[in-house]
């Protein structure tokens, strides 16, 4: 009886002890079933758009005013050629183009000049200089319109190709040190100070040494500026707003659509919005790896 008695006190406790983690499996299926429908809407709520405005842009303008949520019957191929030629998107594009060859090359390369000195060298006032860029992140740019077009003017900068740049680097600058900033300190001491001891100079050791080490942040911050140089609107419209055909391509985006009104040819500006969407989508695809390893490597290290 008194074995009879404890086996059963045993069975209880066994049991009394897998309830726990039962419930533990049980909340954390729960948790993974919400954690995925949100992510399955949040796929939806992104993706969505850009499907419609890239299905869209092969119909025609009548299908498109009588549907809007409507499929294509066929594939009006001739929209994207109408939207290039006819509607200019191709010179607005090769603004674009232009544009960012200058001003992602000068963010890049004077972001990590000055968060390599920032983070690498301790020198009086870089405390302070850090905040300053950082503080440049919480300044919104639309107070800064009226003062920058002022400057722009005095100095002869405004509806140029150059004036844009300058705005466009100014614009980036303050996100791409802090960020820069925050990586070059991930970086091990041992390979500089080795370079220096070999009689390395400053600029050699930064541009051949540090530099390819921090090729993952670079990458990162890289893309993060073309999306934005790329979809910037308020600053050409403020800038290069003299001539249109110095538009970039969000301007002419813009401007095609405010001067079609309700009878224009909304084929053609769906296939202008999925021209400017794919250099986009495919910087993404190609350096997605780049970015997630740059934006993992300080967690990492």
């Amino acid at each position: 009886m008194t074995t009879t008695t404890g086996t059963a006190e045993q069975s209880r406790e066994v049991s009394s002890r897998r309830t726990p983690g039962r419930g533990r499996s049980s909340e954390s299926a729960t948790l993974n079933v919400f954690s995925h429908a949100f992510l399955i809407l949040w796929v939806v709520m992104a993706a969505g758009p850009l499907i419609w405005v890239a299905v869209t842009s092969f119909r025609t303008s009548g299908d498109i005013l009588s549907d809007p949520m409507g499929i294509p019957l066929s594939l009006h191929w001739e929209n994207f050629s109408h939207a290039w030629a006819e509607a200019n998107i191709g010179r607005y594009a090769l603004n674009s183009l232009l544009i960012l060859a200058g001003s992602l090359t000068g963010t890049m390369l004077l972001g990590s000049m000055a968060a390599y000195v920032i983070a690498r060298f301790a020198f009086p006032g870089n405390r302070v200089i850090f905040l300053l860029f950082a503080g440049g992140m919480m300044f919104p740019v639309i107070l800064a319109l009226v003062p920058l077009y002022a400057v722009m003017e005095n100095f002869g900068l405004l509806d140029t190709r150059p004036g844009l740049i300058i705005a466009y680097i100014a614009y980036s600058l303050p996100f791409t040190v802090f960020f820069l900033t925050s990586f070059f300190r991930t970086l091990p001491t041992g390979v500089q100070e080795a370079a220096m001891v070999d009689g390395a100079s400053h600029t050699r050791t930064f541009f051949q040494i540090m530099l390819p080490m921090a090729k993952p942040g670079l990458v990162s911050i890289g893309i993060f500026n073309f999306l934005g140089q790329w979809n910037q609107y308020l600053l050409p419209l403020l800038l290069n707003n003299e001539s249109e055909g110095s538009y970039v391509l969000p301007q002419g985006l813009a401007s095609l659509a405010i001067s079609q009104g309700s009878h224009g040819d909304w084929g053609a500006l769906y296939a202008g919005l999925t021209i400017a969407m794919l250099p986009v989508l495919v910087v993404y695809v190609v350096f997605q790896r780049q970015v997630q390893a740059g934006l993992t490597a300080g967690a990492l290290k």
